[in-house]
């Protein structure tokens, strides 16, 4: 709602934030602002600067001081009605189709979806800016002359649900304990916050380290806030489902472990007329509802189980909604843009296990996939196809051959990285589409002779005896069509494999500990990434249990220029860093791009009304929307 999401938290690391599965199927003028590394004030370099009211990686904030409310908001938003739907990401511990435990921050156990929702942070987001945020718990903030220290001043307003006041020690404890024992995750994204000091009961100093990250300021300041008085009797990394608790604009309400969670609205929630929170939290009421199967949860939409849906299947999308309530004008459909970078999307290969080390056969597996057939025979032409990790993000995305500045990042690496990544950047092959391309199966039959394989008997055997073999780790069976026909070409080369179906806590503990071939998995890129870069594709990432680098990626080329996106000091010098790595991704094939879609396929039962124009850089949905009344009762849709 108007507090960050887990997403927003690890947006703000400038993330790829990992999501469960693939989908089926101008320049700003700039306030007083200041900017995450601003420059060196006059004096000395450790004193602070005037107060501010808001943070961005550059600068650029778009709201005054004085601004009311975001432009995206319908301010007077009746407060009444309830908002459920199905969960469609995960970040930390979460799991699409379980739950467990009510702790979200923590790497042990399926955390809960929504709990977000019940903490308060330092700042909140702005969702029509690329990373702005403005104050929530602190009012204001102000930054040392050398960018490493930042004073936050709290409202003294600030309350826990059970009326104590929210204080400076309780920012202290939290950001402490999430160092100390928080999710992996979090653990690496604020690993340069040096101390946190309370200088008042209102004020709170956090001292960062000299060769910080340029969004690390941005990232803490989106941590949830605990209190240390619960905690002081609680250990703060098990797995519980005891509510904690938050200061947030709603608390949890009813628990039905892995089945449903509803969070009920403060309705004194001391932060509620803020202008960050001015015409969001409108519901009275947001429920979560798990399924295992995308079918069981799609049946129990149509049986209004639960009221809102993002579709990701596009067999459904176009033949499932032809029920009676959809032509009776009672459930709705909309096709909205989706203007965010959609990131990289596909099949990784673990390449920690020896198979998967040399490229060409990861080529070779590359040119098995027949997306064409895919799309037109399964998926109704609905997606283009991802051939980038920052595919929507043009700006970022490799374009024509090395030159300039961008071939000067890259030259320290020629001979370590593959020649292919100073050239035209590489694509996935495009298939004839009739799902057994003759002649891109020769290539790949080619690159496995390269590699040592030679087929007997119908099976691909390398130089040490062993047959290539892929075993693709599902937690679900939608991706079963997909898969099937991609191992039918595989088998076309020697390559026996096979789809793994395991339950949802299963697939966690394995994909946390690296125990897999194959996975699918979509990661959504931030607009303006940066720490989250090394959590994803960084050789200290690696290993890391719980890490999002699912291949296991380590290369010195790549952590350089890793590195050098994360210290741009501006938008021009990252997007340069941007495209560079992604050439060098390009020529590594450590996964196999899927496909994308630039748009959300939304369907609703009609007791919903909402805003003309979602923000920029957000679905919207439940944050801008709210309940009709009037609506709701002639679709028939009680609270």
């Amino acid at each position: 709602m108007s507090g960050p999401t887990r997403r927003d938290a690890l947006f703000y690391a400038g993330a790829a934030a990992a999501v469960g599965s693939f989908a089926l199927g101008g320049a700003r003028a700039q306030t007083e602002g200041a900017p995450a590394a601003p420059a060196a004030a006059e004096g000395d370099p450790k004193a602070f600067g005037p107060e501010r009211h808001g943070l961005s990686a550059f600068g650029e904030l778009k709201y005054p001081p004085d601004f009311k409310h975001f432009d995206y908001v319908r301010p007077d938003a009746p407060k009444a009605g309830v908002f459920s739907q199905t969960p469609v990401t995960t970040a930390y511990n979460q799991n699409l189709s379980t739950f467990n435990t009510l702790n979200a921050y923590v790497l042990k156990g399926d955390g809960a979806q929504g709990m977000a929702l019940t903490f308060d942070t330092l700042m909140a987001r702005a969702a029509d800016e690329p990373d702005a945020l403005y104050g929530l718990v602190a009012r204001s903030v102000q930054v040392s002359g050398d960018g490493l220290a930042y004073r936050f001043a709290l409202r003294p307003e600030a309350r826990f649900h059970d009326g104590s006041k929210l204080t400076a020690e309780d920012v202290k404890w939290s950001l402490e304990t999430l160092k100390a024992k928080g999710h992996q995750l979090i653990v690496e994204a604020i690993r340069d916050l040096d101390s946190v000091e309370v200088e008042a009961p209102d004020v709170v100093v956090l001292r960062l380290r000299k060769n910080r990250t340029r969004d690390l300021p941005l990232t803490i300041a989106v941590q949830p806030i605990f209190s240390r008085a619960y905690y002081e009797k609680k250990p703060f990394d098990q797995s519980t489902l005891e509510a904690p608790l938050g200061s947030g604009p709603y608390r949890v309400g009813r628990v039905a472990q892995g089945n449903a969670i509803e969070f009920e609205r403060v309705a004194d929630y001391w932060a509620k007329d803020l202008p960050v929170n001015v015409g969001q939290n409108n519901f009275e009421r947001v429920r979560f509802e798990f399924y295992r199967e995308r079918s069981a949860a799609f049946e129990a939409f149509k049986g209004k189980k639960y009221l809102f849906r993002e579709e990701f299947t596009s067999l459904t999308w176009a033949t499932g909604y032809g029920f009676p309530a959809v032509t009776e004008g009672k459930v709705k459909r909309e096709v909205i843009p989706d203007l965010t970078p959609s990131g990289g999307q596909g099949l990784f290969f673990n390449m920690r296990r020896k198979k998967f080390q040399d490229v060409r056969v990861r080529k070779a597996l590359n040119l098995a996939f027949d997306f064409e057939w895919m799309n037109k025979n399964l998926m109704f032409d609905s997606y283009a196809r991802t051939v980038s990790v920052f595919q929507g993000a043009p700006e970022m995305m490799a374009t024509g051959k090395a030159e300039g500045a961008e071939l000067a990042l890259l030259e320290p690496f020629r001979g370590k990285i593959p020649d292919e990544a100073f050239g035209e950047p590489l694509v996935p092959a495009v298939s004839d589409g009739s799902g057994q391309d003759r002649k891109l199966l020769r290539e790949a039959a080619a690159l496995l002779r390269e590699a040592g394989y030679v087929v007997k008997d119908g099976r691909a055997v390398g130089a040490d005896g062993e047959a290539l073999t892929i075993e693709f780790l599902e937690a679900e069976t939608a991706f079963d069509r997909h898969l099937s026909k991609y191992i039918s070409s595989l088998k076309v080369l020697g390559v026996e494999a096979t789809i793994r179906l395991v339950d949802p806590a299963q697939y966690k503990l394995r994909t946390n500990n690296f125990e897999f071939d194959v996975i699918s998995q979509r990661l959504s890129m931030a607009e303006t990434p940066g720490e989250g870069l090394r959590q994803v594709y960084s050789s200290e990432s690696a290993n890391a249990p719980g890490s999002q680098n699912a291949s296991g990626l380590a290369n010195p080329a790549v952590d350089a220029l890793v590195e050098k996106i994360v210290a741009a000091t501006s938008r021009a010098e990252l997007e340069l860093a941007a495209r560079a790595l992604d050439r060098v991704l390009r020529s590594l094939w450590t996964w196999i791009p899927a496909w994308s879609k630039g748009s959300h396929w939304l369907a609703y039962w009609d007791a919903f009304g909402h805003s003309p124009e979602k923000p920029r850089y957000a679905r919207g949905a439940p944050e801008t929307w709210w309940w009709d009344e009037a609506k709701a009762e002639q679709a028939g849709v009680k609270t």
